[in-house]
């Protein structure tokens, strides 16, 4: 009976509330509908997020290893690609050479490098150093294991650059890139005939710098300067002179040369722009003719002008050196009125400075080219024609 009373009582307050006041029943259970709604979405909305949240992070992080693979293999793909391309046209040079020792027995000695071929016909371009024994025997290992006889057919000692001809045809020369437009930081490849023994040897890496000018050679051949050079990472090991720094797009923009054995990482090549004149002399003539103004000077660093207290900090200061005259008699710059402590500052267009040395600049044009030289002289800048001659 309890419980029915209870059932009962409840029952007639329902109905008594509800006679009062039909419509607020309804009310407060549409109230409370919303409410429970508003707080699921918003319960799952907080999930949601988070889940969604997780969700996205997880599928930005695949898609992120996904573009880096895609970029590798990439990077791998262009870089085999590369390879292939350019691996045919590289040579191995091998230098013999018979001399007497201290006791008068003949010791026989070799030498190594590397070079590209630049002529279907077995024109060969590597570095002056590599063959610049007269009296060693030369031979040319092409990449499908041919030996031949080589000759030098030309040296030029200022760019440290050499031609050898071998009796060949239908070899496969390199596409030759544009060195002017090499960024610092771009990616490079290098190929050589790594320690003598290690034939078509690639290594990677980036342009370091350019502009660079460095005393290259030894004590017993002597040392010479080297200027506007290409200074890279790539791993450059002794027997890679002659070889070709490679761009990206299997272009050859360098003649790897030297390196600094004091420092890991540290290799030079000479831009290839420096060689174009000499190989179309070469083509033509059968011997490299370079062009010449006929001076003798200091490269003007920031450093050194502040030092010496110059009136600009970049150009070439036209200076004797040891018993050499600072002009050539009778060469272009003695008969166009250039003096010794004048300091050129630019010759045509191009500017000297960072990047652009004289004699770099100067290999780009042909003898007989005419030019105006800019010039300072006690401070004041001036201006000369003159007309370019053969270094003989």
């Amino acid at each position: 009976m309890a419980k029915e009373e209870v059932k009962a009582e409840k029952t007639v307050s329902d109905k008594t509330e509800q006679a009062t006041n039909p419509k607020k029943p309804e009310k407060n259970k549409s109230l409370t509908n919303f409410v429970l709604a508003c707080a699921i979405v918003f319960i799952i909305g907080i999930l949601g997020g988070a889940v969604g949240s997780k969700l996205f992070e997880k599928a930005e992080t695949k898609i992120k290893e996904i573009g880096e693979k895609k970029i590798t293999v990439q990077e791998q793909s262009a870089t085999i690609d590369v390879v292939k391309k350019v691996s045919p046209s590289v040579v191995s040079i091998t230098a013999e050479q018979s001399k007497l020792d201290f006791f008068g027995r003949v010791q026989k000695t070799k030498g190594a490098g590397t070079g590209f071929v630049v002529k279907e016909d077995g024109l060969i371009l590597t570095n002056k150093h590599v063959v610049s024994e007269k009296n060693a025997d030369y031979s040319v290992f092409t990449s499908d294991g041919k030996e031949y006889k080589a000759t030098v057919k030309a040296l030029d000692s200022a760019l440290d650059i050499a031609f050898l001809k071998i009796d060949a045809k239908g070899l496969k020369p390199v596409e030759l890139g544009d060195s002017d437009d090499i960024q610092v930081g771009q990616k490079v490849i290098a190929i050589g005939n790594a320690l003598g023994q290690y034939q078509n040897t690639v290594t990677t890496g980036v342009v370091s710098a350019v502009g660079r000018a460095i005393e290259a050679g030894d004590a017993e051949s002597g040392t010479e300067t080297l200027e506007n050079l290409i200074q890279t990472d790539a791993a450059i090991n002794p027997g890679n002179s002659g070889g070709p720094l490679v761009n990206i797009d299997g272009q050859v923009i360098g003649i790897n040369t030297a390196i600094d054995q004091q420092a890991q990482g540290i290799g030079f090549a000479i831009p290839i722009n420096l060689a174009k004149s000499a190989l179309d002399s070469v083509v033509k003539t059968g011997k490299i003719v370079r062009p010449m103004i006929g001076v003798r000077y200091i490269n003007i660093t920031k450093e050194f002008a502040a030092r010496n207290e110059l009136s600009v900090d970049h150009g070439a200061l036209i200076y004797a050196s040891g018993r050499d005259l600072a002009i050539v008699p009778g060469s272009p710059a003695d008969k166009a009125g250039l003096k010794e402590n004048d300091i050129i500052t630019k010759i045509g267009d191009s500017e000297l400075g960072e990047g652009k040395s004289l004699v770099g600049i100067i290999a780009k044009y042909n003898v007989g080219d005419k030019v105006t030289i800019t010039y300072i002289r006690d401070g004041k800048e001036q201006k000369t024609d003159l007309t370019l001659a053969e270094n003989k």
